[in-house]
């Protein structure tokens, strides 16, 4: 039989995906090509091109990915991987950012699954909002993959896996450094209200932090000014925080700004990143970042899709696949720095 183009083109993706989960499958498939001869002289002579097998659920796919995408720094990162992947597979990817409105989302997948969906890719900054409608589309045959935030609720959605990271072990790695750096009052700042995974990567913090910690809506990204402004008033009005963490690189950002403008010394660590911030990281004026790889986020899913509608396949064992935390500090900003510089970190 033939084996399908396109299979073979993610053959090298799901081979980096097994050695990054730390499998080693070395089944192989020894004589496949020698298949037993007939012993009808009569039959024709065999010859070397394989065929072909005809997936019929191959062509014309066309999934969608709906986050809560302000398409600043990190998500226009996520959505390069979505966009390599589906060119990568030949398949239609409909990207649906949200701005942060849950509502928009909710609209978005009920528009997707009457559209007729090949598969969902959503991330769940609202739970409360967005579960339902997932479960609708599960529940109208389509497939569903959460990422970015959605880390604990994929399973009630009735999902295929989870692809992002744990923000809460995030968080605690954040808190371990900043115990490493003698800090003894944090303001973790975020830059939106009411998104799940911001307030744990702060309670993660909490949890292993030696010290205080104050979290604090700090303004959103789109007005770095304002936000600024607002971590400034935070820390003019508390002269013990020595530590700030933002929960978003353009936040961290704004934090190292607001210190410097009142010349005060903090250790300064974020989430994500930029090609700014790693540049900061490498200068050694902020102390590290919690990276997610972003870009796995976005390609994982349309490629765990393809899969699954394509060949039955799912990953994950019922767990969630983990792209972090890992952590850029000035001992590999250098690297780093040259993939964001080309837009895959």
């Amino acid at each position: 039989m033939k084996t399908s183009k396109k299979l073979l083109a993610i053959l090298p993706a799901l081979a980096l995906v097994a050695a990054s989960c730390g499998g080693s499958d070395d089944n192989s498939s020894e004589g496949s090509t020698d298949t037993a001869a007939s012993v009808d002289s009569a039959a024709p002579a065999a010859t070397d091109a394989p065929e072909e097998v005809d997936q019929t659920q191959g062509g014309d796919l066309t999934f969608h990915m709906i986050t809560h995408s302000d398409d600043g720094p990190f998500w226009s990162v996520l959505k390069r991987g979505a966009d390599a992947a589906a060119a990568d597979l030949g398949v239609t990817l409909v990207w649906k950012p949200g701005v942060n409105d849950a509502q928009v989302m909710v609209q978005d997948i009920e528009a997707a699954i009457a559209e007729g969906s090949d598969g969902i890719a959503a991330s769940l900054p609202d739970p409360d909002a967005l579960v339902g409608p997932l479960q609708s589309a599960v529940g109208a045959g389509v497939p569903v993959i959460t990422l970015n935030s959605g880390s604990n609720d994929y399973q009630e959605i009735g999902a295929l896996t989870h692809v992002g990271q744990s923000e809460v072990i995030a968080g605690n790695g954040a808190g371990q450094r900043f115990n490493d750096a003698g800090a003894t009052k944090i303001l973790c700042g975020q830059q939106e209200q009411g998104n799940v995974a911001l307030t744990e990567r702060c309670e993660g913090l909490a949890e292993t932090f030696s010290g205080e910690v104050v979290i604090e809506f700090m303004g959103l990204d789109a007005d770095t000014s304002e936000q600024q402004n607002t971590i400034n008033a935070a820390l003019a009005a508390d002269t013990d925080i020595d530590g700030f963490m933002g929960v978003g690189p353009v936040i961290t950002l704004s934090g190292l700004r607001a210190a410097q403008d009142l010349s005060r010394d903090l250790t300064i660590g974020g989430f994500d990143l930029t090609p700014e911030l790693i540049g900061e990281i490498e200068a050694g004026n902020i102390a590290f970042t919690v990276d997610q790889q972003q870009y796995l986020q976005g390609y994982m899913p349309v490629l765990l899709l393809f899969l699954n509608v394509t060949n039955q396949n799912t990953l994950g064992g019922g767990l969630p696949i983990l792209t972090g935390p890992g952590f850029v500090t000035p001992d590999n900003a250098a690297e780093i720095l040259a993939l964001s510089e080309v837009g895959t970190r």
